[in-house]
């Protein structure tokens, strides 16, 4: 079987320290085809080909929210490997690139209404329900203090 792995890079806005931090959520729409009704990072989505980590998240920022991101202020938080356990479909063998940014130019708003029904400012250690999974499990470890360099999920 060829192995492949479809990249995705997420952009956490975040504000605050220490107890006060708070990340920027959207509440997914009707509109995508990927747990619509959940929670998940304000901007996020496919690393296109030929296209760098931080510049899809770059691009995405501005695509979702409306908002500039100097690639400069970009940081790495996690990479995760995941698939669905048991699952031989090669579309489920995940590589997320989990990125921070503490600065931008823009008011964040929702720029695809249909994919983004809502977007909020949360604590990691008080997300709202219900939560894309894999995203979820960053926010508790970013709340624990604990978020490893790669973590691996379904395996």
């Amino acid at each position: 079987m060829t192995f492949s792995v479809i990249p995705a890079a997420y952009l956490l806005l975040m504000r605050g320290t220490g107890p006060e931090l708070e990340v920027l959520l959207q509440l997914r729409g009707s509109g995508t085809s990927f747990m619509a009704g959940h929670w998940a990072c304000g901007a996020a989505g496919h690393v296109e080909y030929g296209e760098s980590v931080v510049a899809a998240a770059v691009r995405e920022a501005g695509e979702e929210l409306g908002i500039e991101v100097d690639p400069r202020d970009v940081t790495p938080l996690c990479s995760v490997q995941r698939t669905l356990p048991g699952c031989a479909d090669p579309v489920e063998q995940r590589v997320d690139f989990f990125l921070t940014a503490r600065r931008w130019s823009g008011d964040p708003s929702p720029r695809e209404p249909a994919k983004c029904a809502e977007l909020g400012w949360f604590r990691p250690s008080s997300p709202p329900a219900p939560m894309v999974p894999h995203e979820g499990r960053i926010l508790e470890l970013l709340a624990a203090g604990t978020v490893p360099p790669i973590l691996s999920i379904g395996f």
